[in-house]
């Protein structure tokens, strides 16, 4: 017997998934599988705007898909839940295999 998914998961992982599938939000996933980034290290490998990206990681922190901390001067931001970091493992695996 197939169980299927009842309407709130559904609905619940629809508006994840739709909040990452913006290019440079995915990429700002990946960058922060491994590690706490700052606005500024984000910008310099996404190759946009410090507004830009404060605009995708207050969109990212909304959805509760990654969470902030304050030190001195600086904002670290990381994934808040290891199922985003499963998943975003799971796609690099999947897409982006170099063979």
């Amino acid at each position: 017997m197939v169980r299927i998914m009842d309407q709130k998961h559904i609905e619940k992982i629809a508006a994840m998934l739709k909040t990452m599938a913006h290019p440079i939000r995915l990429k700002i996933l990946c960058l922060l599988q491994d590690k706490e980034l700052t606005v500024g290290d984000l910008q310099k490998e996404v190759k946009t705007t410090n507004a830009n990206v404060s605009q995708h990681l207050t969109i990212l922190r909304n959805q509760g898909i990654i969470t902030s901390r304050k030190e001195a001067n600086f904002i670290f931001n990381k994934i808040g839940d290891p199922k985003v970091i499963e998943l975003t493992m799971t796609m690099k695996k999947l897409f982006c295999n170099e063979d």
